[in-house]
């Protein structure tokens, strides 16, 4: 079988990238296609053979994407796939909306219907004057995502979650499976760790809106209590100004060292309604439990008073009430691996090829 992998846009980090990572060891000679590549923002693909779309060459787009929301589905049409047998779809955008052959069999890994046009609509385009002004832009979007919906033939979704969404926007049925963490590399520690001078909370994400990350940062500041928040993103500025001093941000780092400070935190904090996330299952890979917004993909990974705890409503007191009652010693650290490693690399690696293969000899059949 000749494969290609399919996914947005390769220029930043994230559980998304994870999953590519894990599908290149399977098929290691399959190469990337993608509308744009920033090869300094998105060092995990040096690995890859990556093609990208006419997109690359224009103006800022390696960076901004964003800017060229016409074009972005233009540029996966414009790829050319008669020489392969296979072609995967990793997207949570336009990257489904490929051409191809019907001797092509294209399947898609959902990571959500595309967010801003479904599911968070109402974040992004949070004012009467927004959706005014974009009324336009986003019908024509939706068009051609629903249409974009249909052209592969097989759509796997990352979590119970995004099937539900994948029924409800684009009526089309898929199959879960579960993406990947790496419970060889998040791990208890084997060494006694030194403990911190004081306790902190840790908080692994993008910075950008939808995470909810302001949520986090109110309830902190009013409690006092450390909080260290790893990652990048566009509302760095906003987040770093609401922050009082008891709030360090670290930026983006790297497996090792993201791996200390969920060795030495208290407990992680997931604030945002997820498709899935990633974070929660390193967090308890490392034996660590998680605090949690009661929705999402977290109910599926989470085991309330077993490995974590949910608050809801998604506010500031609700948050720090959860917060106050929390006693680290409630939790056991084996419970927490115990659960990670039911969604193991290995476990991902198995299925997924596994759903390729069948899929595969089915197309030959029919």
């Amino acid at each position: 079988m000749k494969i290609a992998l399919v996914y947005d846009h390769v220029n930043r980090w994230g559980g998304a990238e994870r999953v590519l990572l894990a599908l290149h060891e399977i098929w290691p000679q399959a190469p990337l296609f993608t509308s744009v590549y920033h090869p300094q923002k998105a060092f995990w693909a040096k690995d890859f053979q990556v093609k990208t779309s006419f997109l690359q060459k224009w103006p800022l787009a390696k960076s901004f994407h964003q800017l060229y929301p016409l074009l972005m589905p233009v540029s996966f049409e414009s790829f050319v796939f008669d020489d392969f047998d296979i072609v995967i779809s990793v997207s949570a955008g336009p990257a489904k909306g490929i051409i191809t052959k019907p001797k092509t069999l294209h399947i898609c890994y959902c990571l959500t219907p595309t967010r801003y046009l479904w599911s968070g609509y109402s974040s992004y385009f949070d004012s009467p004057l927004k959706r005014f002004m974009t009324k336009a832009l986003v019908d024509y979007l939706r068009e051609w995502d629903k249409t974009a919906a249909y052209r592969p033939d097989e759509i796997l979704a990352i979590s119970s979650e995004v099937q539900k969404r994948i029924k409800n926007f684009y009526h089309r049925p898929s199959r879960v499976i579960y993406p990947p963490v790496d419970t060889t590399k998040f791990q208890i520690s084997e060494k006694n760790i030194k403990k911190e001078s004081e306790e902190f909370f840790l908080i692994v994400s993008r910075l950008v809106k939808y995470k909810k990350i302001d949520i986090a940062i109110e309830a902190f500041n009013r409690l006092g209590w450390k909080l260290k928040i790893v990652g990048t993103g566009e509302e760095y500025k906003n987040l770093k100004n609401k922050a009082a001093s008891n709030i360090e941000f670290l930026g983006q780092l790297t497996d090792s060292d993201l791996l200390h400070y969920y060795q030495k935190c208290e407990a992680v904090i997931f604030p945002q309604e997820e498709d899935f996330g990633i974070v929660p299952l390193e967090a308890q890979a490392c034996g660590k439990p998680v605090i949690a917004y009661r929705g999402g993909g977290a109910l599926e990974t989470i085991i309330e008073g077993k490995t974590g705890e949910f608050f809801f409503p998604q506010t500031v007191e609700e948050l720090q009430k959860k917060l106050l009652k929390f006693k680290k010693s409630k939790y056991k650290k084996e419970d927490c691996v115990s659960q990670a490693k039911k969604f193991s690399k290995e476990r991902f690696k198995k299925e997924f090829s596994k759903t390729v293969e069948e899929l595969w000899q089915q197309c030959q059949q029919n």
